[in-house]
This record gives structure tokens, C-alpha cells and sequence, in this order.
């Protein structure tokens, strides 16, 4: 196999003029974003100098994704999702500008700030569901996995751009500033989804309210293949999400030495980024089952590994082969729900897998600290991957349209 075969399949940024212009926009905004994570922590920090209220500050992030997230994605099954991801643009970014005047004048309560964050959340929950179909129906049914690529490499390298750059502007240009060119982005972002065409759901519209939200969940139980990809998501991140136990895995494996602690999660992100980079080859492979199952055992099998090494160079190693195995599941099975899911219901569909994606690495963080306080960090590590493994395997078992997937055949062939 070559390298050029193995590289990211640029595909659909040839092919698809607005699909580009697209993923653009969304990469500056996901930048923007991340660093008004870490501006919002850096000030909730500076006014309280507390870990209670830092702590609020991911919650009142989850809250509304998790509380609106279902609902939203019966609304997005309901209307024209290129108005609803431009609307909920619109509020994200009016959000991001009343951060910055709050930034810039000083003196708002705490609790402003972070009902602010939770606005924001409530309407990134709305724009998330739209966004979430738009490669299945820009993009030919071929070219959706690469698609879904593009979009997580970009993620990941702003995540890994994103906290460093923020560091740079607080301390140049403060908290106001920050604010600011997140709102800036979201114009990047509204510019890139505004030359799309209307996208209303194919199909039977949701039905409105609570009847639309059940539709979508007993879809969600009785399609074995999507159900399958998302029990899958919670085992790997409920079961061995790692990131509460770095500190102490560090002291007690690794000396406490700060400079190994600061790049355990930049070894995930540095994985996930070569892992989308080198995706060509899966994706073309058109068989999203098996590999978010391979992708999610290595995973978990990774992070055993990393749990029992004494050598924090290979324990580095082992965390870039977990951000690989995480990347890969996560593309895979996007793109085995996007494939999946008829398009009528693919925006609850999408909430779901949302919520999944958020929920669970924070349940599993408490789950991981819960557990080391009774034991110790490497055995929460180290039972959690042996779970995972086993919790996947038994996915696998039970669920043959995962393990045996059919293959998505490009356009044309």
C-alpha cells in the first residue's frame, strides 16, 4: 500500500466547492470555540479562584446539550436545517459578543458569565443536530466517510492549536479579546453554511414535541447496527475515558513530574491528528463497522497497556496510539449513523450521538476518579480498558451487522 493511498482522502474538497467552503468556516469556528473554552476557565479562575466554580463552568457547557439535545434534533427533522445551523450561528455568535463586552467593562458576577456559556451550549445543541446531516446530502454516499475525516482532522488540530494560541492572546490582549474573534469566527462559519442550498429533511417530517423524540429513540432500539455504534461510543468513554486519573497515574507511575503530566493530552490529540491524516485507506475500505470496532478494542487495550508501563516515553507512545484508536472509532461511526440513518430522522439520529459524545467522557471521568479514590489510579486504568475490551467484544458478538458491515460502495464503481 502507498503512502499517497493511505493519506486522507481530499475527495470531497475537489469535488464539492460548497462542502469546502464549509468545513472552513467550521475549523475557524471550532479554533474560536476552544479558545473561548479556555479564555471562560481562565477568567471563572481569575474572579473565584475556586475548582467548584471552574467545574460549573463544563456543566453549564453539558446541561443544555443533554436537556435540548433530542428535542433540538426533532426540530431539525421538522424545517430547513441550512436555516436552523445559520439561526443557531447567529446566536452562538451574538453570545460570543456579549462575552466580549462583559470581558472588556469587567465587574459581571460569575454567574452571568456562565449563563452566557449555557445561551451559547442551548444554541450550539440546536446548530449541532443540522450540521451533523449536511455530508450525507452534500457529499455522494461514497465520499461521506472521507468527509467526516476532514471534518474531525480539523477538529483536532485546532484542539491542538486552540489552548496554546488562547494562552498567547490572554496574556497579549485579555479575556475581551478572546470573546471577540470567537465572535468573528462564527462569521467564518455563517459564511461558509450560507451558499448552501435549502435542506429540508427527505422524507416524513418529525412529528412535533415529545412524539418526535420518541420516534427518533425507538429508532435508535431497534437499529442494531446504529444502537451497536453507540453502545460502543459509552463503553470506550464510560467505562476507561482516562483524563481525571492523569494526574494521579502521573504521581504514582511517573514521578509527578509536571512536563510528563502536560503532555499526556497532547499525545491523545497528536494520535487522533495522524490517525485522521493516514485515514485514506478506511475510509476508501467502506466498511465502517468493523473498524470502529478494531479502532475502540485498541483503544481500550491502549490505555491497559499505558496503565501498567513504568516508561514514560512509552507510556506517551501507548496515549498516541489511544488518540489514534479514539479518532478512528469516532470517524467510523459517524459515518456508519450517517450512512445508516434515513434522512428524516438522521437529525435526532445525530442528537443522540451528541449527547453520547458528551456525556460520556464526563461520566467517565467520574467514574475513573470514583474508583482510583478507593483503589488507586492504575487499577481504575487499567479495569476500565479491560472493560472496554470486553464491552466491545460483546457488541461484536451480539450485533453481526457491526461485525460483518456491509460496504459502502463509492459512486460509480
Amino acid at each position: 500500500m502507498s503512502l499517497a493511498s493511505s493519506l486522507i482522502d481530499v475527495t470531497p474538497l475537489r469535488t464539492s466547492p460548497v462542502f469546502r467552503r464549509l468545513l472552513i468556516g467550521r475549523t475557524v469556528s471550532v479554533l474560536g470555540g476552544v479558545m473561548t473554552m479556555v479564555t471562560v476557565m481562565y477568567q471563572v479562575w481569575d474572579m473565584t479562584r475556586s475548582t467548584a466554580w471552574t467545574g460549573a463552568v463544563g456543566l453549564a457547557q453539558a446541561l443544555p446539550l443533554v436537556v435540548f439535545g433530542l428535542f433540538a434534533g426533532a426540530r431539525v427533522d421538522r424545517a430547513d436545517r441550512r436555516r436552523i445551523y445559520l439561526t443557531a450561528t447567529v446566536g452562538q455568535a451574538a453570545c460570543s459578543l456579549l462575552l466580549a463586552v462583559q470581558g472588556f467593562t469587567g465587574h459581571v458576577p460569575v454567574v452571568a458569565v456562565l449563563a452566557l456559556v449555557a445561551v451559547q451550549s442551548a444554541f450550539g445543541a440546536l446548530g449541532a443536530p443540522a450540521a451533523g446531516t449536511f455530508a450525507s446530502r452534500l457529499l455522494p454516499k461514497g465520499q461521506v466517510a472521507a468527509g467526516l475525516a476532514l471534518n474531525q482532522v480539523g477538529g483536532q488540530s485546532m484542539l491542538l492549536l486552540g489552548p496554546a494560541l488562547a494562552g498567547v492572546l490572554l496574556g497579549r490582549l485579555g479575556v475581551g479579546t478572546c470573546y471577540l474573534l470567537d465572535a468573528l469566527s462564527f462569521g467564518l462559519a455563517f459564511y461558509g453554511a450560507f451558499g448552501l442550498p435549502p435542506l429540508p429533511p427527505e422524507g416524513e417530517p418529525s412529528r412535533a414535541g415529545l412524539h418526535g423524540v420518541l420516534d427518533g429513540l425507538r429508532f435508535l432500539a431497534g437499529h442494531r447496527a446504529v444502537r451497536g455504534a453507540l453502545v460502543t461510543d459509552l463503553a470506550a468513554t464510560v467505562l476507561s475515558f482516562p483524563v481525571s486519573l492523569f494526574p494521579l497515574v502521573n504521581a504514582e507511575r511517573f514521578g509527578d513530574d509536571p512536563r510528563t503530566l502536560g503532555l499526556f493530552l497532547s499525545a491523545l490529540a497528536v494520535g487522533g491528528v495522524g490517525a485522521t491524516a493516514l485515514s485514506g485507506a478506511l475510509t476508501r475500505l467502506g466498511r465502517p463497522g468493523p473498524v470502529m470496532l478494531c479502532a475502540a478494542g485498541t483503544w481500550g487495550v491502549s490505555l491497559v497497556l499505558f496503565g501498567l508501563t513504568t516508561n514514560p516515553w512509552a507510556g506517551l507512545g501507548l496515549l498516541v496510539v489511544a488518540g489514534a484508536g479514539d479518532s478512528t472509532s469516532v470517524v467510523a461511526r459517524s459515518t456508519l449513523v450517517q450512512t445508516r440513518t434515513p434522512d428524516a430522522l438522521l437529525g435526532r439520529v445525530t442528537a443522540a450521538e451528541q449527547i453520547v459524545g458528551q456525556a460520556g467522557p464526563s461520566l467517565g471521568n467520574v467514574r475513573g476518579g470514583l474508583l482510583a479514590g478507593w483503589t488507586s489510579g492504575t487499577f481504575s486504568l487499567v479495569t476500565g480498558g479491560l472493560l472496554c475490551v470486553l464491552a466491545v467484544a460483546a457488541v461484536a458478538a451480539a450485533t453481526p451487522e457491526l461485525r460483518d458491515g456491509a460496504r459502502v460502495v463509492p459512486e460509480g464503481t
